[in-house]
């Protein structure tokens, strides 16, 4: 682990969480949570068509879920949980098989509960990657929580740190992949990156039994605005 906490470091990734301390929580994490915007990308819209993604950010879900799959013997609850209509993030999340994309959620702890209790998990179960204010009360409840850095935002990053609401904060931003490096992260931490690269590389029966059992999922789209 400590080659790994050395390459990310040098990177300029930072460790607010003491990475023996980060570990032991990763290795309970059980599903996985994505917010959209400034996550998979820097959050720029153009009209209603919503905010795209990258393909690399895309493989890091992937194979971050294969490595969670590995350890436990069984798939991670996945959903994007978004304050707007983002027709990329539907159009992912169907394609990779998510098992839920919320969007409109303006009170994302709201939504957050449900998805704990559609899945019947504790809030220590689970990994949310995030990056602004309406993610907080969230990360805050959350086992393990990676924050995608941004330079302009250092106020909000002091803020998080400070309250306990952040354990690893990436050197790159949601343009620059910052995503792929939090999955990266994880997936090393955990043990699990060569043999996980190594089984897609070959399309391994173990990945193909994986890749089985994630398009099984069908993605639920679920409209979590308030009620008028």
């Amino acid at each position: 682990m400590s080659d790994v906490v050395k390459l990310f470091e040098s990177r300029g990734g930072e460790f607010i969480t003491p990475p023996s301390v980060f570990d032991a929580r990763l290795r309970k994490i059980k599903a996985v949570l994505f917010d959209w915007d400034g996550v998979f990308n820097e959050g720029f819209k153009q009209g209603s068509e919503g905010s795209n993604f990258s393909e690399v950010d895309a493989m890091g879900t992937n194979i971050l879920r294969y490595s969670l799959w590995r350890l436990h013997g069984k798939l991670p609850a996945v959903a994007i949980i978004t304050g707007e209509e983002n027709p990329p993030a539907q159009a992912l999340a169907k394609r990779e098989h998510f098992h839920q994309t919320y969007f409109r959620a303006k009170n994302k702890a709201e939504v957050f509960a449900g998805f704990c209790k559609t899945h019947s998990l504790k809030p220590d179960e689970v990994l949310f990657f995030f990056d602004d204010v309406l993610d907080l009360e969230v990360a805050r409840q959350c086992g393990a929580r990676i924050m995608i850095g941004r330079k302009a935002t250092p106020m909000l990053a002091a803020f998080a740190k400070a309250n306990g609401m952040v354990d690893y904060i990436t050197a790159c931003t949601g343009g620059e992949h910052g995503l792929r490096e939090g999955c990266e992260l994880v997936i090393g931490m955990i043990g699990q990156f060569d043999t996980v690269v190594k089984e897609r590389m070959v399309f391994s029966d173990d990945y193909q039994r994986y890749l089985a059992a994630r398009q099984k999922i069908e993605n639920q789209s679920v409209d979590a605005a308030p009620p008028h």
